[in-house]
């Protein structure tokens, strides 16, 4: 049976829903063939022994989170070693030998090279993207720079660091003013749509960029790109081939709106998710290749999403997310069961590309 170190929570404002992720995790996958040790991160960054239990992680009552249950996980000494141990009010005892980690943080510290890194360092096997990839696809100003060098289509777009905003706010606003209104500003390295705003004039705009420098020290102010959102799932192959990409999903938001934190996670009436999405062989197979440039462009391993705009002259790409999410209403999962994959065989596949991709 294949040992899996699930690890979730950590110190980002995705707290919870990499929690929630964790919960659909726990509850599908294959119990015949896996043997799950849960790790749960605080929000202080502590490692602690987790229950396994999927319930306790559901998004069905309150955002759910890790607590610190005065455990602490020690990793392996050495890259010799596989072997987990735990330390709690009883002693210190061993949790035995891993085969692979499955990291499903979503954010910083988790999503964005670090623990990738530690991991590499200590020579664990794990599900996802390297570090090159997990840190470019965590800071959007990189991930559209990259995918810019490319040739693969994005939004027009600014960064403005929190000290440029301090010294210069007014020659900030006259600078993208010819991005023109509305303008989307977000924080460069936050997901779930957490700090992004919508600013229609120089008054909410300043407000947005407060709002989006408190997630982080940077922001992206963006053209507001008119379009319908579509997004697919990508898996890296298993034998050194072309990425795997899905059928395509479409956010439908009421208009006006976007598809913003509450949306895709506190109320299933505020957007309708669907999947496949009415699109034209030709788009389909169109966004497929576009997806798969991107996902080889940011040197991408084991999945991604890439999210798009389909607008009145073609495909924009929107984001790439390197760990996206896996609760009961996250559009990853949903692409690949329209596409004839299980929710427990995405899950294998995923296992069995971390244990099989060398670092």
């Amino acid at each position: 049976m294949i040992r899996v170190a699930l690890l979730f929570g950590g110190r980002s404002s995705e707290h919870a829903i990499s929690c929630a992720t964790a919960g659909g995790v726990l509850a599908a996958i294959d119990r015949s063939k896996y043997e799950v040790v849960p790790i749960g991160i605080t929000v202080d960054g502590a490692f602690v022994l987790e229950e396994d239990d999927a319930e306790k992680f559901s998004l069905s009552r309150e955002l759910p989170s890790v607590a610190d249950n005065g455990s602490r996980i020690q990793w392996p000494a050495s890259a010799s070693s596989r072997e987990l141990h735990v330390t709690d009010a009883s002693g210190i005892r061993s949790l035995g030998e891993i085969d692979v980690v499955f990291p499903i943080l979503h954010g910083r510290f988790g999503e964005d090279g670090t623990l990738q890194g530690m991991l590499e360092l200590l020579g664990l096997p794990y599900v996802g993207a390297g570090v090159l990839a997990s840190a470019v696809g965590m800071d959007k100003h990189f991930t559209k720079t990259v995918l810019q060098s490319a040739g693969i289509p994005v939004a027009p777009w600014r960064t403005v660091t929190a000290s440029e905003w301090a010294a210069k706010p007014d020659a900030v606003v006259s600078a993208v003013q010819h991005l023109g209104w509305p303008l989307f500003v977000k924080p460069a390295r936050a997901g779930s749509s957490v700090g992004v705003s919508r600013a229609t004039d120089r008054g909410s705009l300043a407000e947005a960029i407060r709002v989006g420098l408190a997630e982080d020290s940077k922001v992206l102010i963006e053209t507001a790109i008119v379009g319908r959102e579509v997004e697919c799932a990508v898996l890296a192959s298993r034998n050194g081939g072309r990425p795997r990409v899905s059928v395509a999903g479409e956010i439908v938001t009421p208009e006006g709106q976007f598809y913003d934190f509450e949306a895709k996670y506190l109320d299933a009436d505020a957007a309708a998710l669907v999947c496949p999405a009415e699109l034209r062989p030709e788009q389909l197979a169109e966004m497929q290749e576009i997806a798969a440039r991107a996902f080889e462009a940011i040197d991408g391993t084991g999945l991604a999403r890439v999210d798009f705009f389909l607008t009145d002259t073609g495909f924009v790409v929107n984001e790439l997310n390197t760990m996206p999410g896996f609760t009961p209403i996250s559009m990853f999962p949903k692409c690949w069961i329209a596409s004839g994959m299980s929710y427990p065989q995405l899950l294998d596949e995923l296992i069995e590309l971390g244990l099989a991709t060398a670092r």
